[in-house]
């Protein structure tokens, strides 16, 4: 695996070929972007000049716009610098592929799409409320749209933001605290768009929601950007039949696997969790303080509580080389297989210097990733089988142009965002081992 000769080839999906007119991307990784069957996937791009979701059917050549939107892109997470209750909520569509609907934010309503482009508006924003990234249950009946106060994002991004996404130069999360604002999880009837249940979550910035694949009334949300105790405030759980809000990852020295003899740590840098299909499983990744990045998982055994009345929870955590520093996602399959799209390196390459001045958030590691990986983890033995598939090359700059790969429902293909030249594009490589 010492050179790109031994990589599988990446294919271009979707795009402009490289003629720099316009943008398409995934939809954000918590949510696949693919139908069940894998025929057809789902994407933004603004080739109709504003964003909008598009649906192509990768086996029958057909493209089809599934939405209508008409006033670009509405101000949120991630897009700093968009406008106020006006514009697709690019951090929003979610994916139901089982039933092929797509939920996102349109102005100030929550919409829905089938695959047919039939739009329903279900239920509108409250007013004065920022949203982020929407999430829809694995029975596809209801559909969490995550909100927070709109001071918190009470900013001109002209003259008070910086970098490419303009992103606020206060720190995000002091202002949640100092001002006490608050967060909500919304979650609404997809069929009627009826609201079932608003859950408030106080001194919260939550930007992610993921229902538990087995069990709706168990939504997991993050904390974004914490100012203070990453490593256990990030990940959180709310359980709707008991009321309860908690963190998932907790201080201790008792993790499984191979965390190189570093403990748990509120100071750690923890990011990006995703449930295991089962339900039983959290996956996360970050980086300990002062110290290496890490992948972890976290067991919940939501049939016995501890002593604070708290589901039984069990760690294991594997840290990377030291080398491996370039900041990245870990997504996974329906089998617990993950791949990635960064911290690998290559032994012997030379690392790309990259200016990423638009990303620099909390994480402490480098945004010059250029592999799309397999990675087998056993989790018991301590060790991660990375295995480098193909170069994407994404120049990281910007959300957009973030690879988050995702593997097909069978398992075969990976399929990932990457900007090389002017504007984004989909691809795929084969998941297969090279050869």
């Amino acid at each position: 695996m010492g050179n790109e000769k031994t990589l599988n080839g990446r294919v271009l999906v979707s795009g402009d070929a490289g003629r720099g007119e316009f943008d398409t991307q995934l939809l954000y990784f918590t949510c696949s972007s693919l139908s069940r069957d894998d025929e057809r996937i789902y994407l933004i791009s603004d080739r109709d000049g504003h964003p909008n979701v598009w649906m192509h059917d990768m086996f029958r050549g057909i493209d089809r716009k599934l939405t209508d939107n008409k006033n670009g892109i509405l101000k949120s997470y991630v897009y700093f610098d968009g406008t106020e209750n006006k514009g697709l909520g690019k951090a929003s569509v979610s994916l139901d592929y089982v039933n092929e609907r797509i939920y996102y934010i349109q102005d100030d309503s929550i919409c829905r799409s089938d695959k047919e482009g039939n739009i329903r508006e279900l239920n509108r924003v409250p007013d004065g409320r920022m949203t982020a990234f929407t999430h829809v249950s694995a029975d596809g009946k209801r559909l969490c749209v995550p909100m927070t106060d709109g001071r918190i994002l009470d900013f001109d991004p002209d003259t008070e933001g910086y970098g490419l996404d303009k992103r606020p130069k206060y720190n995000i999360d002091q202002r949640v605290q100092d001002e006490k604002l608050n967060s909500y999880l919304c979650v609404y009837d997809t069929e009627t768009g009826e609201l079932l249940f608003e859950k408030t979550v106080p001194l919260c910035w939550i930007t992610h929601v993921q229902f538990n694949p087995q069990d709706s009334d168990v939504i997991m949300f993050n904390h974004e950007w914490p100012a203070f105790d990453c490593g256990i405030r990030r990940v959180n759980i709310y359980d709707r039949k008991k009321d309860q809000v908690y963190h998932v990852r907790s201080e201790g020295e008792d993790s499984g696997g191979n965390s190189r003899g570093y403990a748990r740590k509120r100071e750690d840098w923890v990011c990006h969790e995703m449930w295991t299909d089962d339900g039983k499983t959290i996956i996360y990744h970050g980086g300990y303080d002062q110290g290496p990045a890490m992948v972890g998982r976290c067991d919940i055994d939501f049939s016995v509580t501890d002593e604070e009345g708290l589901p039984e929870r069990k760690f294991w955590e594997i840290a990377l080389p030291d080398e491996y520093n370039a900041y990245g996602h870990f997504l996974m399959d329906h089998h617990g297989n993950l791949t990635c799209d960064g911290y690998y390196r290559m032994p012997g390459e030379k690392i790309i210097e990259r200016e990423n001045s638009t990303d620099n958030g909390p994480d402490p590691h480098r945004k010059d990733g250029a592999y799309i990986t397999k990675v087998e983890p056993d989790w018991d033995g301590g060790s991660l089988n990375w295995v480098p598939l193909c170069k994407h090359d994404s120049d990281w700059l910007g959300q957009d142009a973030h690879p988050h790969p995702i593997y097909s429902h069978s398992g075969d293909r990976i399929f990932f965002n990457s900007r090389m030249e002017k504007k984004v594009e989909v691809y795929s490589v084969s998941a297969r081992t090279p050869q």
